[in-house]
């Protein structure tokens, strides 16, 4: 009889100290930091495609998205709502759509955004763009390609490296954007290759993004794998981003 009660002693500790384990883990996820990884190439330069970043929760406060999957109290806003800097790179979820992306948030609400040439406008006026050079950048289809690299500083924000990878894409002219009360407007930095808030959520863009959707703010690179990479082959592992590891993103 002793033995048995140790046993079940035993059973019921490794219980108590799994519930406690998942418990500590939704409370991280939920209120303080959230792995994601980046499925596309749409934020080259700065990530690419196997990145796997860690977002900040409690720099934004908390939607409705927090806790996913499990749906958190709040409607409209953010609990402890701290607003977002133009600049920051920040993973949300577009209205209506069960996928999270990750974009550079480059509109605040009142402002008037439009593409003009390939050229970024605010509020009127052309964003400070400079040319540098070129570099290869790996497309979609695994291959490698020689793209125009671009300077450009956001008001208030530090110089940013961005893709110009086509002449007269789509995307290069728009219509004039006004950002809604309680919205934001994000591109991709890759900016010929991103479906963002220039393409409506009908057309498998991002849209004007209402606070409450937003989930993190995007800090660092914990690690980049390639597509040969799968946790469960070890003889896969070799397929890390050796210079990607605990990068900071900007």
């Amino acid at each position: 009889m002793a033995k048995k009660g140790k046993n079940s002693g035993g059973i019921g500790e490794f219980i108590s100290t799994f519930v406690w384990a998942v418990g500590i883990a939704i409370v991280l996820r939920t209120f303080l930091f959230q792995p994601f990884n980046i499925p596309s190439n749409s934020m080259q330069p700065g990530l690419t495609k196997g990145d796997y970043i860690i977002t900040s929760k409690y720099t934004l406060g908390y939607g409705r998205h927090a806790a996913e999957p499990i749906p958190f109290p709040v409607k409209k806003g953010r609990l402890f709502e701290r607003s977002p800097k133009r600049g920051d790179v920040i993973v949300f979820r577009p209205e209506g759509k069960k996928i999270n992306l990750i974009k550079r948030l480059v509109g605040l609400p009142g402002d008037q955004l439009q593409m003009v040439n390939g050229r970024l406008m605010l509020n009127g006026e052309a964003v400070e763009t400079v040319n540098d050079g070129s570099e290869k950048r790996l497309d979609k289809f695994g291959t490698y390609q020689d793209t125009n690299v671009q300077r450009e500083k956001l008001p208030g924000n530090e110089t940013i490296a961005i893709y110009d990878a086509m002449t007269n894409s789509p995307s290069d002219n728009t219509s004039v954007f006004t950002v809604p009360a309680g919205h934001y407007f994000f591109l991709g930095d890759n900016r010929d290759n991103s479906l963002d808030s220039r393409f409506s959520v009908s057309q498998g863009g991002a849209g004007y993004v209402p606070a409450e959707a937003l989930m993190g703010k995007a800090e660092f690179i914990l690690l980049s794998v390639t597509d040969k990479f799968s946790l469960f082959k070890p003889w896969t592992w070799a397929n890390m981003r050796g210079d990607r590891f605990l990068k900071g993103i900007k």
